[in-house]
This record gives structure tokens, C-alpha cells and sequence, in this order.
């Protein structure tokens, strides 16, 4: 994992140099103090200072090489300890090793749990026994270190692994942010060639079955299929733009756009009755609606035509309802079909919390139904 996924978002604002710099600075403080606290009568200051500089100056370089600065500080307190110096308790040790604990990777073999059970047992039990004889106190200055690098290994270790699940979950709401953008690229693709597609290939079918005996009709079916495939091109053309630039070239299609896709319907034989009643709609929610009719009227033209359909959108400010029938046949996926647009009416449906039906009608035909909230 890498190291500033680990950082806490306060140091995250400091620079490695600055971190480094507060380092060296409580090093030389921390060295100072262990040099000014008393020691045990009759030990040479020779000693004593070339060890308080061992056991703080390293804390300066602690980020660098944390596993030697650790151990460095270590031998130079135990050292102190044993020769009646100023004993910090292990505290610069334990500075030392919080960075080793939040560098290195987990090992199964160590009782991370237990070490943090045992050392806050320890230092509430110190706390709580208070001070006894030379030999006690000793053995107690150096059991209490021992808990205070317990406590500070497993702190690490916690805040490791707070971080490290945090690291985790942005990276799946980034990976889930990345898949929903795909969902929606994929079905503005699907809404966008499906509907042209459709029209040409009913209209090449047509032109096929009477180009001997209608060569006339034929040739309407032929410029039915220029316009729409122009119109398709220029379309994915505007769509690819706004990819690549991540930018709106245009407006996105709305309600307004309904008119113009019922006219492109009735080249293939579908007459569409439109009965729009909705006030302004925000650009999102009218880009759904407009894509929901669009594809129930594009199923109408690769499975009914030639059909009549009829198409309701109404809104009230709260909640926009569509639904869009027709006298076909009510099949609506043909064999080999993959059935992705009601899958795609289903899913815009379904990012505003709304209901979505679609199936045959008692009477005969296909019904599409869409009910979901939204606000203005």
C-alpha cells in the first residue's frame, strides 16, 4: 500500500521536509531534557551524553529508516536503564516504533490484540500500585517501557488499518463511480444508434421486398435511409465530442425532441400520438424521459410496424409518468434479441427510486409504463 494512503489528512498538508523538519526539532528538545534530568550519583556525564544523544537525536530520521531508528533508540534507553542514567521509559523508543507499526505489513504471527490487552493491563496496573522499594521500581521502569511500546505498536497497527480500510473504500466508490459512468455511456449508446438502426433496417427490409415491383418505393425507403443515417452519425459525432472533451457541445435531448422522433417513427410505418403535459423538467430527468419514450417507440418500430402508438408523459412538479402503447403484435423481443433496452428503461427508472412495467396488453399490443419521483 502505498505510504500517503496511510498518512492522516492533517500531515497529509505538510511536505516529507516539513514532517522532517518537526522530527529533528523534537529530537534536539527531547535530547536536551534527558540531559538536564538527574542521574543516579557517582555516573560520569561522559556516559551520559553520547547515550541521551543516542536515545533522541535518531528521533530526527525516524520516517527515513524507521526499523534502524527503532532499534538505535532501543539499545541506547536499555542502556541508560542498566547504567542508573535517565530512564525515559522507553517513550522515544516507542515514538520510534509507531512508524515502523504503521509501515510495515501485517504478519499473522504477531498478537497484535493481545500485546494491547496486556500493556494498557500493565500501565493501568502501574497507575495503580504506585511507586515501591529500588527493586521494584526498577523492574517497574522497565515493565512499564515494555507497555508503553506495546501501546505504541499497537496504535500504529490501528491506525494502519483504520487508514488502509479507508484507502479501500475510496477506491471502491472510485471503482463504482468509473462502473456507473460506463453503465451511462453504454446506455446513451444503446439509446442513441438503437433507434436510428431500427428505423433503417425496417426500411432496407422494405426496400429489398419492393425494389422490382416498386422501384419508387424503394427509392423513398433509400432516402428514408440517408436522412436517419445522417442524422445517427451526426448524433454518436455530438456524443463522442462531449467523451472526449468532457464538456456539453449542445443541449441534450427533452421533451421538446418528442415531436421530431414521432416523425422519424412514421417513416417506418409507426404512427405515434403524442399528449405531453409536463412544465419545465430538469435537463437529467428529461433526458430519461425522452430516452424511456424513445426506446419503447423504437421496440414499436423493430417489432410492430407497421402500428399505431400512443405516447403519455405527464408531470405534476413531483413525479413524472410515461407510458407508451401500441396494437402490435406484443412481442417485443425478436429470437437472437438481447432485450438491453427494456434492461436500459429499467435502470433510468431505477436511479430515481420510481416503477417501471412492460409487457402485453390483455386487449393486444405492448404496454411501457414509468412512474418516478424527481425534484425541480
Amino acid at each position: 500500500m502505498d505510504e500517503s494512503e496511510l498518512r492522516s489528512p492533517f500531515f497529509m498538508r505538510l511536505g516529507r521536509r516539513a514532517l522532517i523538519g518537526l522530527d529533528a526539532g523534537l529530537a534536539v528538545v527531547y535530547t536536551l531534557l534527558l540531559l538536564v534530568l538527574p542521574a543516579d550519583p557517582g555516573v560520569s556525564a561522559l556516559a551520559a551524553v553520547p547515550l541521551a544523544a543516542a536515545a533522541g537525536l535518531p528521533l530526527a530520521v525516524r520516517r527515513l529508516w524507521p526499523v534502524p531508528v527503532f532499534a538505535a533508540i532501543l539499545s541506547a534507553s536499555t542502556a541508560s536503564l542498566v547504567l542508573g542514567l535517565p530512564f525515559d521509559s522507553y517513550a522515544a523508543a516507542g515514538f520510534a516504533l509507531y512508524p515502523v507499526a504503521l509501515a510495515r505489513r501485517r504478519r499473522r504471527w504477531i498478537p497484535t490484540p493481545l500485546i494491547g490487552a496486556v500493556s494498557a493491563a500493565v500501565i493501568l496496573g502501574g497507575a495503580i500500585a504506585g511507586p515501591g522499594g529500588r527493586h521494584a521500581e526498577a523492574a517497574g521502569e522497565l515493565l512499564l517501557g515494555l507497555a508503553v511500546l506495546g501501546a505504541s505498536w499497537t496504535l500504529g497497527r490501528v491506525v494502519r488499518e483504520r487508514r488502509a480500510q479507508a484507502a479501500r473504500s475510496a477506491r471502491r466508490l472510485a471503482d463504482q463511480a468509473v462502473s456507473d459512468e460506463r453503465l451511462r455511456i453504454a446506455r446513451e449508446l444503446h439509446d442513441v444508434v438503437a433507434h436510428s438502426m431500427s428505423l433503417i433496417a425496417v426500411k432496407a427490409g422494405v426496400a429489398v421486398h419492393v425494389a422490382a415491383a416498386r422501384p419508387d418505393e424503394a427509392l423513398d425507403a433509400l432516402r428514408v435511409i440517408e436522412t436517419t443515417s445522417r442524422g445517427s452519425l451526426a448524433e454518436m459525432r455530438h456524443l463522442l465530442g462531449v467523451l472526449r472533451t468532457d464538456a456539453d457541445l449542445g443541449p441534450a435531448p427533452g421533451l421538446a425532441d418528442l415531436t421530431a422522433l414521432a416523425e422519424r417513427a412514421a417513416m417506418a410505418g409507426v404512427h405515434v400520438d403524442l399528449d405531453v403535459d409536463a412544465p419545465t423538467l430538469p435537463e437529467g430527468v428529461a433526458l430519461s424521459a425522452y430516452r424511456i419514450v424513445q426506446e419503447a417507440v423504437t421496440n414499436v418500430v423493430k417489432h410492430a410496424a407497421p402500428a399505431r402508438c400512443r405516447v403519455r408523459v405527464k408531470a405534476d412538479g413531483e413525479r413524472v409518468r410515461i407510458e407508451v402503447t401500441d396494437d402490435g403484435p406484443g412481442v417485443r423481443v425478436l429470437p437472437g434479441g438481447d432485450g438491453h433496452g427494456l434492461i436500459g428503461m429499467r435502470e433510468r427508472v431505477m436511479m430515481y427510486g420510481g416503477d417501471f412495467t412492460a409487457g402485453p396488453r390483455p386487449s393486444g399490443g405492448f404496454a411501457v409504463s414509468a412512474d418516478f419521483p424527481y425534484e425541480t
